[in-house]
């Protein structure tokens, strides 16, 4: 799933979790902003071209701001898409409204947001004053950014929803890289003053849910989509930093999450890429929703059921690329998920967990369908195979209404990098 930037809670949460017993001073937002500007600056290597602006809005004026920019980066069709096909993978509730949820996330607990059409940075009236001075420093980080590039436009790829995490991951990376950073003194003491880095944040935060119900609620995929670019990200940006030095980050920014995840992938010579999908139109049924989950989408998938971290995190590992479809005949729907491989064997310890997953999901018997295995369950076929286009190696999964057929054939996916 997509972790959109205007789910600013998570930056709140994460302030959250890291502000207990530091003081983040006190008086005018001004003084605050004169502050951090110099660290900032000295941390990033960066200069702010212009001043940014702060100015305070009620909670309510935030709300209707954050709902206009959820609607605008999420067409309806898009979420309704996304909605479905999580809910075929059995990542969501049946009965989950994915939008009123995400509402309801959104609003939960904002401090402050940088917003890049009105280049303005924008705290709550009335926020706690202990998170708010770290809040500033996050979303000036961010100001500094579009002073540089346009994050707007970074964030807009519909169609391609790995791509779009990656870009999210170095954006809200390098702003909670910096927040943290130099909150503790220096990007030397992460790891001295914070031992267990983004392992402790993440646990921090997990121990706080009462202080976030409706995050507390979220089904496991939503939680780690909008902790993964904070968390995740930080952590690339600290690889990609040790490894370059203080640079402009965006003269070249990650491609997938599968780079955010290995910074190796992303930092050797040249990077690898993954490789593009293409999936045939559907037989027999109506292509209403596409795209893709990348690496971390697909450790997630593993993960949703078995609930072992190593086993998901190997099973995922060696992806080289995916793309999935929701297809429709009449009142009932499908998903049918191409991924394709490093190597056999990264495609055959996928496949043993995906079979492991979907044994534990239907509690159907398994029967050998060619080289593969399918699960048939409450009026619905399950299917995992191996497929081989050219010397690659392939895994199609589809979950379709029982009489709707394969509805894609293996042979017209294409590959291409």
């Amino acid at each position: 799933m997509s972790a959109r930037r205007t789910t600013l809670v998570a930056a709140t949460m994460l302030v959250a979790a890291c502000a207990r017993g530091k003081d983040a001073g006190s008086g005018p937002y001004a003084r605050e902003v004169a502050d951090a500007i110099p660290r900032i600056e000295q941390a990033t290597g960066l200069k702010f071209k212009t001043p940014p602006k702060v100015e305070v809005r009620t909670r309510e004026q935030v709300r209707d701001f954050l709902l206009k920019q959820f609607d605008e980066a999420t067409p309806t069709a898009q979420l309704a898409g996304e909605e479905k096909a999580y809910k075929l993978l059995g990542l969501i509730p049946d009965t989950m409204n994915l939008r009123a949820f995400f509402v309801r996330v959104l609003t939960e607990q904002v401090v402050g947001y940088y917003d890049p059409k009105a280049k303005t940075l924008y705290v709550v009236q009335g926020a706690d004053e202990q998170v708010v001075g770290i809040t500033i420093t996050h979303e000036l980080v961010h100001a500094l950014q579009d002073q540089y590039v346009n994050i707007d436009s970074i964030q807009k790829s519909g169609s391609n929803n790995d791509r779009l995490a990656a870009a999210q991951a170095l954006i809200e990376g390098e702003a909670q890289f910096e927040q943290i950073s130099i909150m503790l003194g220096g990007p030397d003491q992460i790891e001295t003053r914070l031992p267990g880095a983004w392992d402790r944040v993440r646990e921090e935060i997990r121990n706080r849910q009462g202080e976030m119900p409706v995050f507390a609620t979220a089904p496991m995929v939503i939680q780690e989509s909008l902790l993964f670019p904070y968390l995740s990200g930080a952590e690339f940006v600290r690889r990609v930093k040790e490894k370059r030095g203080s640079h402009d980050p965006f003269r070249d920014i990650p491609r997938s999450t599968e780079q955010i995840l290995h910074p190796p992938s992303f930092l050797s010579t040249p990077p690898d890429e993954p490789t593009t999908v293409t999936l045939p139109a559907p037989r027999g049924a109506t292509k209403v929703y596409e795209n893709d989950m990348g690496e971390f989408g697909t450790r997630l998938v593993v993960y949703d059921y078995l609930r072992d971290a190593q086993t998901a995190q190997r099973a995922a590992a060696g992806w080289d690329g995916d793309r999935f479809m929701v297809v429709e005949r009449g009142s009932e729907s499908g998903i049918v998920w191409a991924i394709v491989w490093d190597s056999p064997v990264d495609a055959g310890e996928f496949t043993d967990a995906m079979v492991r997953a979907t044994m534990r999901r239907t509690g159907a018997p398994q029967r050998s369908v060619g080289a593969g295995v399918s699960y048939t369950s409450k009026g619905r076929t399950i299917s995992i195979q191996p497929v081989s286009i050219g010397d690659r190696a392939l895994v199609l999964y589809s979950n379709l209404p029982e009489g709707m057929g394969s509805v894609i054939d293996p042979a017209a996916i294409t590959l291409g990098k």
